[in-house]
């Protein structure tokens, strides 16, 4: 089981960039996918969710600050998080997760992680 992460970037503030999470090994139609970022000196923090709501249904959930500016999605076996009018605190470490159940803003419970990639917002 694998997630891969990749399209991070820099970026000059107000840019986009669009992440990719390409999992593979099973099945991740009905987990839980999760990005989250962690920034230097800071705790990974929720960024954006899918959450299976059964047939081709998924919900969406974002942290606050990036609500109206990125946008999760997924295919079959790929998340993506597009993201737009980036701004210099969005720069971290971006990682995508996979979790079968439970709540999906907690770090802790996500059973995969990709190995991150980089996103670099410039002022």
């Amino acid at each position: 089981v694998q997630l891969q992460a990749s399209g991070g970037g820099t970026v000059q503030a107000g840019g986009s960039l669009r992440l990719s999470c390409a999992a593979s090994g099973r099945s991740f139609s009905s987990d839980i996918m999760g990005w989250f970022r962690q920034a230097p000196g800071k705790e990974r923090e929720f960024v954006a969710a899918l959450v299976w709501r059964g047939g081709n249904t998924y919900e969406a959930f974002y942290i606050d600050s990036v609500k109206g500016r990125f946008t999760i999605s997924r295919t079959k076996n790929t998340v993506y998080l597009q993201m737009s009018s980036l701004k210099p605190e969005d720069t971290a470490v971006y990682y995508c997760a996979a979790k079968s159940s439970g709540l999906y803003y907690a770090a802790g419970g996500y059973e995969y992680w990709g190995q991150g990639t980089q996103v670099t917002v410039s002022s």
